[in-house]
């Protein structure tokens, strides 16, 4: 029969490696409440922004002064006229900000100059079913190069960096899998004679045009909230761990 003289090393190292489960689990139990508050506050800030009334575009001067954290979705208003140049196509299976985009698709974009030459790239809209169709697309875009200026009004957003899984893009296609308008505006040439192109593109939102393709339209916030649900998860193995630990005590001391 063992002891108790030979049975307290292993119940101090079952305890020490008890309580440090308990401390792990607590811990990201904790984390992910915390991410939960963030989440929060993240949600109630852009839905601030997205509901604002549109502001003027920022002066070129200030454009390298913009950053995601505290400008993206701002809503913004300006004049442009569509650039005569080739468009771009993004690919999409759907949109986590549009409500009304479902499907496989494109967003068609389009470098748009400002009266001091300078490049804004506007995401004109979504178009249906156009990965492999680039002929719907330039027929849909036309459209919309009348080489008068337009009233224009949408949302700041930043271009998205490739993973490692991202397609390449299809220059003979001009066909992308991420929202690098910079990329774009570099191999599609739509910037000349020492101008700017913005750090940010515009989501278009108004006007819509009247064959509704491409289809612009308002941006709304559904980000994924499922931290209490992973916090109740770690707080429950934490438990789970102390009662194992409990039982196993309790038979220790009977035999």
């Amino acid at each position: 029969m063992t002891g108790p003289s030979s049975r307290r090393p292993a119940v101090t190292g079952f305890a020490i490696f008890t309580l440090l489960m308990v401390m792990a689990f607590t811990g990201l139990g904790i984390w992910q409440l915390q991410r939960r508050v963030e989440k929060h506050a993240l949600i109630a800030l852009l839905n601030e922004r997205l509901a604002a009334a549109p502001e003027a575009l920022p002066a070129s001067s200030q454009w390298n002064a913009l950053t995601p954290a505290k400008d993206e979705f701002r809503r913004v208003s300006f004049t442009a006229t569509y650039a005569p140049l080739p468009d771009a196509m993004v690919y999409s299976a759907g949109s986590a900000v549009r409500d009304d985009v479902s499907g496989p698709g494109t967003w068609a974009f389009l470098p748009a100059q400002l009266a001091g030459g300078n490049t804004i790239v506007v995401n004109t809209g979504f178009v249906q079913n156009t990965m492999q169709d680039r002929a719907q697309q330039d027929r849909a875009v036309r459209r919309l190069i009348t080489g008068d200026p337009v009233q224009l009004s949408g949302y700041i957003r930043f271009p998205e960096s490739a993973g490692a899984l991202t397609p390449p893009e299809s220059v003979a296609k001009r066909l992308w899998f991420t929202r690098d308008h910079l990329a774009m505006s570099r191999v599609l040439g739509w910037v000349e004679g020492g101008k700017a192109v913005a750090p940010f593109y515009v989501d278009l939102e108004t006007p819509v045009p009247e064959s509704g393709i491409p289809k612009p339209g308002p941006l709304s916030v559904r980000l994924k909230d499922d931290h209490l649900q992973y916090a109740i998860t770690w707080f429950t193995l934490a438990f789970a761990v102390i009662i194992a630990f409990g039982v196993w005590w309790r038979a220790q001391r009977r035999a």
